[in-house]
């Protein structure tokens, strides 16, 4: 609720708390006056010393008037800050927080670390603003040092600065100076991530939301939660993230959570904090033998506390323990800490060991999660029966009780709105918020369905469902919005290739899109922007956020010089404001390379001309890949290479209805017809088909049209004299493909064309394929004799390039055929067996890989049709796909036949699991029925 209140209101709030808390500092320097509020005599104060004895140690404290800034501080500020965490969230409380603004002093002065970087090519200078770096040791590190920091600052409490004044102020300045100088050494929000000892209490008490806190994952809102921000000259406001943390608090504070809910210093710190506090209060009791020298609040006042530092640490049961007090403190609170982590590790495999004997189905997280949940609700509750008890205990006794009262009541709604969190949650939400988007992108009618209600009001569920009722959710827009969906989870990090399978399961399961369906995204997504599914670049929510402040902020200074100068081009433009420019590229550390890509796609239009032509300019490559795959010397490779071939002509494919649908766009745009002319002479038979199959014509305007559908003069012709060194180089260049079969298949043919190189690559991928046939392959090919043998010696290549190039199942996905071979088996027959007989039920479905067999029908005992069979049909597959006896009689009838038998069972289990490779076996059996019923046409007529 506090994440949309304006920059501008909660900067004044910041500026008063700040003034404030100075106030409290410079107090414990000099403050005359508040001691008469504590004079024993006081008429009306309620914090007059009271005359009764308060007992250390079995002997009574001897009390003079102190001044109020120690007892304030600790018994108001620091409650009040533990409250506002756990019921407004960190997002209230990072945007109030008086050391946070004071750490931002460098960046607002312009006074910050910066690393000098030189391009060695063209000797142009940049300044990079330091940020901490993840694998460095403080960003590995950072929690156990901000607990260390925590730990220290209890201890201090208790020997230093829990009633000395001086030494309270010399420490605030100090972590003042500290917040400031870590502003200067690094950027962003870097001291409330990396040092702030507040930290650890935020992430325990903040995550993973507050109980009035706002959820960042489903807001249509591009400044969420406590995102750094900044007012600009008009009013509005814009994001300030620097990514200085991945993934931050600040952006969505439960995303924070569930990345960090593994991690063994999150485990640490949740688990340990519990024994940390328990071990503070419990101390004071273990010090001075009773429970009233901490709730009479004297601890706060004892004036000689520095004199107290080697005083006994312990009385316990009337018994002075002669431990040095700067000892015992340490001791006390490490032993409390040692056992809270203990104790949750302990209770942990007991919940987890139980959920398994019980089968209960709850997940480790969700269990690690509820485990955490109850640790923040029981530490918030003993928290607060000792905070801020000293000045409670001042008021009325109905106030207290409805204080006492208050606080459970809003830890158990903050329980009872936490409990229900789990990882899947929170994915399903996110994903459907995407999903949200994309069908809004799509601009269907839906308010015929919502009775009044907008797309924004629907829970994760009736998106999905919505989604299977519209009438114009066709095929189609279900591809795009899913499509849409992963390009936005990869651009942001949310997924990566590997783990997009399993994080968005749950949204294909809901609209019915398959594994394989999934991977063929991924693939058109990887030939439209290779660089979204580049392994090396690191993609996040922060560093997407970051790049949009830096274009939006150069948007509006172009707009303004566009105001008071419209003849000026965008170069001109960025040459005259290079400094401001300059300032904006060190504010937001924005690189050289990302600055191109942002002026790249500065707006829409520009950003899908961009696009288009950057596949354009990928076609040649393509174009001189498959010429090479056409190569005479590689015929003998004529099956493997098929499955080359057909993933080149789909990636031709994929890149020029891309640039259709940008063409379709600009419609007769000067820089359509430059576009239009030259997909036409790189692809004009991919294109050509494309016309046909699809409707490109109604969408394409006419004079577009004529430059596609007459290539010119530089149609590329085909050659047939590559050398075996150019082949190898584009059969390398597939090699990278993320598909293991298209690895497998050229790391096959490079073994065949260059034995050494192949026996080197499938060294390489012996040790990182996870691909079983990738590995097998590796595998052969360093143990075979060179020259290698045929693919006959590759047992599960050859099943899958079989499949492949089989009429059933050409086009299938290549996990599908993969899933296929691994249960399939080769059977090798002679002239005259009998591979089937008419009347055995049809258990396995035969493929006929070599030599030849005769499918016998008989219609009665004199007449028999025969029926000769080529490698690659299948046999009987109606039968199969009925279960039903074979009406015909199979023979090999050749030297040497050899088939490929896949099991029923296994042919079904596919069929159940994969509905998109059902619908493909329906769709091809219907075709064949078309043409079997055609084929009876004509005798039908015959009189």
């Amino acid at each position: 609720m506090f994440a949309q209140l304006p920059e501008r209101q909660m900067h004044w709030v910041r500026w008063m708390l700040t003034l404030a808390w100075l106030l409290i500092i410079a107090s414990l320097f000099y403050d005359p006056w508040t001691p008469a509020l504590t004079e024993p005599d006081h008429p009306w104060s309620p914090l007059r010393l009271p005359d009764t004895c308060i007992s250390v140690q079995g002997k009574c404290l001897v009390e003079q008037p102190y001044p109020l800034g120690t007892t304030i501080f600790w018994g108001a500020i620091v409650p009040a800050a533990i409250f506002i965490l756990l019921v407004f969230g960190h997002e209230l409380w990072r945007r109030i927080c008086p050391l946070s603004f004071l750490s931002q002093i460098p960046r607002l002065l312009g006074w910050q670390r910066q690393f000098k970087r030189e391009n060695a090519k063209t000797g142009r200078v940049r300044y990079e603003l330091a940020k901490v770096k993840p694998d460095a040791w403080l960003g590995r590190n950072y929690l156990y040092l901000q607990f260390g920091w925590l730990f220290a600052g209890l201890c201090g409490r208790i020997l230093f600065f829990n009633a000395d004044r001086l030494v309270l102020a010399l420490w605030l300045l100090f972590t003042i100076a500290a917040a400031i100088a870590v502003g200067y050494w690094y950027g962003g929000k870097s001291w409330c991530n990396y040092f702030c000892p507040m930290a650890p209490v935020q992430k325990i008490y903040s995550e993973p939301g507050g109980l009035l806190g706002s959820k960042a994952h489903t807001s249509e809102q591009l400044i969420t939660q406590s995102m750094c921000r900044v007012t600009l000259p008009d009013g509005k406001e814009q994001s300030a993230c620097v990514a200085c943390k991945n993934p931050c608090i600040d952006i969505d504070s439960e995303r924070s959570y569930w990345d960090g809910l593994s991690k063994s210093e999150d485990v640490f710190l949740r688990y340990g904090y519990v024994g940390l506090v328990i071990g503070y209060f419990v101390y004071y009791y273990l010090y001075a033998g009773n429970w009233n020298y901490y709730f009479s609040g004297a601890w706060s006042r004892q004036t000689d506390q520095l004199a107290t530092l080697f005083d006994p640490g312990f009385y316990i049961l009337g018994y002075v323990i002669n431990i040095p007090k700067l000892v015992a403190v340490p001791l006390t609170l490490g032993v409390f800490t040692a056992i809270g982590y203990q104790t949750g590790r302990w209770l942990e495999k007991r919940a987890k060991a139980y959920s398994r004997r019980h089968d209960t189905g709850i997940s480790s997280d969700v269990i690690r999660h509820r485990l955490f949940t109850l640790c923040t609700f029981v530490i918030f509750n003993i928290f607060f029966i000792f905070g801020g008890r000293p000045l409670v205990l001042l008021l009325p006794v109905w106030v207290q009780y409805a204080y006492d009262l208050g606080l459970v009541l809003l830890s158990t709604l903050w329980v009872y709105k936490t409990w229900r969190r789990s990882p899947d949650l929170y994915s399903r939400e996110n994903l459907a918020n995407r999903f949200r988007k994309q069908l809004a992108k799509l601009n269907l009618n839906v308010s015929q369905y919502l009775e009044g209600r907008s797309l924004n009001d629907l829970n994760t569920h009736e998106v999905y469902v919505l989604a299977k009722v519209l009438p114009g959710f066709t095929k189609e827009n279900r591809h795009q919005a899913y499509k849409g969906v992963v390009r936005e989870a990869l651009e942001e990090g949310y997924v990566n290739y590997s783990s997009s399978l399993e994080v968005l399961q749950q949204m294909r399961r809901e609209l019915g899109i398959s594994d394989d369906e999934h991977r063929e995204v991924l693939e058109e997504l990887g030939i439209e922007d290779p660089e979204l599914l580049n392994p090396d670049r690191q993609r996040s929510l922060e560093n997407q956020i970051r790049m949009s402040g830096y274009r939006k902020s150069l948007e509006r200074l172009i707009l303004l010089q566009q105001q008071a100068s419209d003849s000026l081009s965008m170069d001109q433009m960025l040459q005259q404001h290079s400094t401001q420019i300059q300032a904006l590229r060190h504010q937001y550390a924005i690189t050289p390379q990302e600055e191109a890509w942002i002026l790249s796609n500065f707006s829409p239009e520009m950003g899908n001309i961009r696009r288009a032509e950057f596949l354009v300019a990928q076609l040649p490559q393509l174009v001189e890949c498959y010429r090479a795959l056409n190569q005479p010397i590689l015929r003998e490779h004529r099956a493997v290479l098929m499955v080359l071939q057909e993933s080149v002509h789909h990636k031709k494919e994929v890149m020029a209805r891309a640039v259709l649908a940008t063409l379709a766009t600009l419609q007769d745009d000067p820089q359509a017809v430059e576009l239009a002319r030259s997909l036409g002479q790189l692809t004009s038979m991919v294109v050509t088909e494309l016309l046909e199959t699809e409707p490109w014509r109604d969408r394409l305007h006419p004079g577009i049209l004529s430059y596609l559908s007459q290539p010119g003069a530089n149609t590329l012709a085909c050659s047939l004299d590559e050398s075996p060194e150019e082949i190898l180089s584009y059969l390398k260049l597939l090699l990278q493909d993320p598909n293991p079969l298209i690895q497998t298949a050229c790391l096959y043919i490079i073994a065949h064309l260059d034995p050494a190189q192949g026996q080197a690559l499938a060294r390489d991928r012996t040790c990182s394929a996870d691909s079983p046939l990738l590995q097998e392959t590796a595998e052969l090919i360093l143990s075979l004799p060179t020259p290698y043998p045929p693919l006959t010696a590759f047992p599960t290549l050859e099943k899958v390039v079989s499949l492949f190039n089989s009429d059933f199942f050409h086009r299938m996905h290549p996990e599908t055929l993969i899933k296929l071979a691994e249960r399939a088996e080769v059977r090798l027959y002679q002239t005259g067996e009998v591979v089937t007989e008419a009347g055995d039920t049809c258990r396995e479905l035969l493929l006929l890989l070599e030599g030849d067999a005769e499918i016998r029908r008989y219609h009665d005992r004199n007449d028999v049709q025969i029926e000769r069979l080529q490698p690659g049909q299948t046999l009987d597959e109606l039968d199969v796909l009925a279960h039903s006896q074979s009406q015909n009689t199979i023979l090999a009838s050749s030297k040497q036949t050899r088939i490929l038998a896949i099991p029923v069972d296994t042919f079904d289990d596919l069929l159940d699991q994969d509905h998109d490779f059902a619908r493909r076996v329906l769709e091809l059996e219907s075709r064949q029925l078309q043409q079997f019923m055609r084929s009876l046409q004509p005798l039908a007529d015959y009189p």
